[in-house]
This record gives C-alpha cells, sequence and structure tokens, in this order.
C-alpha cells in the first residue's frame, strides 16, 4: 500500500510540474515597468502625487501618435500601424507604463494600442443586436430576470476589442440623464427584473456623486435585489479605487463588482489593492475575461492568471470566447483553443479557479456555456450507466442515480 501511494503521489508531482509555468520573469517586468513610468512621469513632468490621483490620470490619456512617439521612440512600422487606425484609442499613463510598445506582440499593448488588423473590414458592428434589445433609455434586455443600464462610452482606455466598439465615438460623453432617468423608471415599472447591471463604457468614469445617484434610485426600487457594476478601471486606472468611492458603495449591498483582467502582468501592486479596498468593503467581486488571441490563449496563462485573481480575493466568473465585432474579429480563436483551456483547469487547479467558458449567440440571443462532455450514457448488460471521464482521462462507470 506504501508502494502504491508513494507511487500515485510521484504521477501527480510530475503532472503539477507540468502544468506550472512561468510565462514571464516578474521581477524583470516589474523592473521593466519602473523604467516606463519614470519616462512617461519625466514627460509629463509629473510627481508621485499626480500619478496617485485619478483625474491626472484621466486628464493625461495618451492618444495621439505625436504623443506617443514622444513619450518612446517606435519603429517606424509601428508608427505606420498606429497611424492607418481610425478607430479611437486612448490610454492612460499608468497602463501605457505596463506595455512595451516596441514589441508588436506585446499582451498589454494588442489590448491597449491600435494595430493593422483593425483595419481589415470583418465581422459585425454589433454582434450581440444591443440596439434591438433596447426597449426603453439605455437599456439592453435580453433575459426576463436582469437587464444592461449603459450610463456612459468613457473608459480608462479604449480596448481594441470592446464589444461596443461603435459607441467609442470620437469624444467622451456620459448617457443623456433624461435616458438613464426612462431606463430606472423602466425598471421600476417592470417588476420580474431583479438584477440590473450598470455599464457603459465603464460604470466607474461616472462622478462619485453621479453614480451614486443612480445607485440609490436603483436600491429604492422594491423589486431589484442585485445591483451589479461593469468595470475595467482596477485594471486600467485603479487609482479611481479610493475611500471616498469604497464608502459609498457599501451603502448600497447586495453590491456586485465584475472586473476584467485578461493577463497575469495586469495583476500589478496597484490593482491587487484596488481589488482589496473593494473586498475589504464586503462588494464580492468577479473576473470576466475575454479569450483573445495572441493575449491569453493560452493554458498556462489561464491558469496562472485564475490563481493570481483568487489570491487578490477575485472569483473568477466566466470566460468570454471573443465576439466577431468589426475592428477586432481578429482576436477571436477557435474553440477548440478554449475547451482545451478549460480542460486543463479541471483537477490541475481549485475549482474555485474555474470559470464558466461563454460564447455569446448571434443576434442577441443570449450567453451560451461550452463544457467538453465529460461522459455519456452507454448500454450494459440490458442496463444503462455513464462513463465519466476523470480528470486525468480515465474511465469510470456509474448508474443513472451516480451510484
Amino acid at each position: 500500500m506504501k508502494r502504491e501511494t508513494a507511487v500515485r503521489d510521484f504521477e501527480l508531482e510530475n503532472h503539477a510540474k507540468a502544468t506550472r509555468i512561468c510565462a514571464y520573469s516578474e521581477e524583470q517586468y516589474a523592473a521593466d515597468v519602473a523604467v516606463r513610468k519614470r519616462r512617461i512621469m519625466e514627460f509629463f513632468n509629473a510627481t508621485n502625487f499626480d500619478w496617485e490621483n485619478y483625474d491626472w490620470q484621466m486628464e493625461n490619456r495618451i492618444s495621439t501618435l505625436d504623443v506617443l512617439g514622444e513619450i518612446f521612440e517606435l519603429p517606424p512600422e509601428r508608427r505606420e500601424e498606429i497611424k492607418n487606425v481610425d478607430y479611437r484609442w486612448s490610454v492612460t499613463p499608468y497602463y501605457l507604463s505596463l506595455t512595451d510598445v516596441k514589441n508588436p506582440r506585446d499582451e498589454i499593448g494588442l489590448m491597449a494600442l491600435p494595430g493593422l488588423d483593425e483595419t481589415k473590414n470583418i465581422g459585425d458592428p454589433d454582434p450581440m443586436a444591443e440596439e434591438n434589445t433596447n426597449p426603453a433609455g439605455s437599456i439592453t434586455r435580453r433575459y426576463p430576470d436582469r437587464c444592461i443600464i449603459n450610463v456612459t462610452n468613457k473608459c480608462g482606455m479604449y480596448c481594441r476589442f470592446c464589444q461596443r466598439k461603435r459607441k467609442i465615438g470620437g469624444v467622451d460623453q456620459h448617457t443623456d440623464p433624461k435616458r438613464i432617468r426612462e431606463s430606472i423608471e423602466y425598471v421600476r415599472q417592470h417588476t420580474s427584473i431583479r438584477d440590473v447591471l450598470i455599464t457603459g463604457g465603464d460604470a466607474l468614469t461616472l462622478s462619485t456623486s453621479e453614480l451614486e445617484h443612480i445607485l440609490n434610485e436603483i436600491r429604492n426600487i422594491s423589486h431589484v435585489e442585485i445591483i451589479r457594476l461593469g468595470t475595467r478601471v482596477p485594471v486600467t486606472v485603479p487609482q479611481r479605487i479610493d475611500a471616498k468611492l469604497v464608502d459609498m458603495l457599501k451603502k448600497y449591498h447586495p453590491l456586485y463588482v465584475n472586473v476584467q483582467f485578461n493577463h497575469p502582468k495586469e495583476l500589478t501592486g496597484d490593482a491587487g489593492r484596488a481589488c482589496a479596498m473593494l473586498a475589504d468593503a464586503g462588494i464580492p467581486l468577479g473576473n470576466q475575461m475575454v479569450l483573445l488571441k495572441g493575449v491569453n490563449d493560452d493554458k498556462g496563462i489561464v491558469m496562472d492568471l485564475n490563481r493570481r485573481l483568487l489570491r487578490h480575493r477575485v472569483k473568477p466568473y466566466y470566460v468570454f470566447h471573443a465576439k466577431n465585432v468589426q475592428g477586432a474579429a481578429h482576436f477571436q480563436c477557435d474553440i477548440e483553443t478554449g475547451l482545451d483551456i478549460m480542460d486543463n483547469l479541471i483537477g490541475n487547479t481549485t475549482g474555485m479557479a474555474r470559470p464558466h467558458y461563454i460564447i455569446n449567440a448571434k443576434g442577441g440571443l443570449g450567453k451560451i456555456p461550452l463544457l467538453r462532455p465529460k461522459y455519456r450514457e452507454v448500454t450494459e448488460g440490458g442496463k444503462k450507466i455513464y462513463e465519466l471521464t476523470t480528470w486525468e482521462d480515465r474511465i469510470v462507470t456509474c448508474g443513472l442515480c451516480g451510484e
């Protein structure tokens, strides 16, 4: 028995080694980020106080090739790529410091800076058919018990894969207060709605008072049980998460915040502190990763990200298959890749680190969870049984009741 146990332990140890990854040197990455941060601060003549200030970060977003090229020397081919993209782009100084702008395959840069693939005329401007699921105000509704209220088109950074790329336009613009009032009134009149998601754009780019007004109105609707905020602010401009904001948010429990970390490099000390402040206020955090070709379509990267998220008290909630968005379709990878990534999480890491893999049906028909079948129904001796596949691809059988 001891020998069998020792052999089993050896097998598990070797399996763990096979799935352990180190996608990059954390020490070297931190050193590179520090160098880029100093360069950006020198360009803006900024102090540490400035850097830690949310308003300063937003006011100094980099959004032109001229400014980017003055901060960092760009290869001619990279300048040409950025120059020829029409879709608006903008990135905070903080997030730019995470980006190796000279490397066209840098995972952070692919999410933040324009590339020539955006100029290809493929994809759908509105693959979720949101324009056809808007019954009032700025609402999107495709399920009976919940809805979205879009409150702004503004973000800390305009992600190159955004599903609402068509909404970015040329200027930052919060939703007209009249449309928000219409949205809230719609929720008030439809008692089947128990869950309201406030998003945009990024919901946390509203001022604290503007956001509180909306939260207060919705919380006073008796049939609304849950309020959610969709945000990438803890990732792209974590300076937004401060004591004033958190003290306001915790007045409106049950309140949930869904964030979007797509790569382990985004989980910096600043991002971790932002998540900690929210979690300390009793706000449950869920992560909605987007599966992006060239960024995180890798088993090790996703496992590493999800483990790190849990250490920061963020539950991996969804992995979204990238949508066929016009100007962003090049981020789509094949579904088999996504299924392989999900299979690798089973058994190799805690179930807490295993999100739902989701593809959105065309035409706004909703989310569909994807999972490779781990069982099949067979007949043995005239009786139906299940053949089940373990995480190590071993086959076991059980009866229909699981015995």
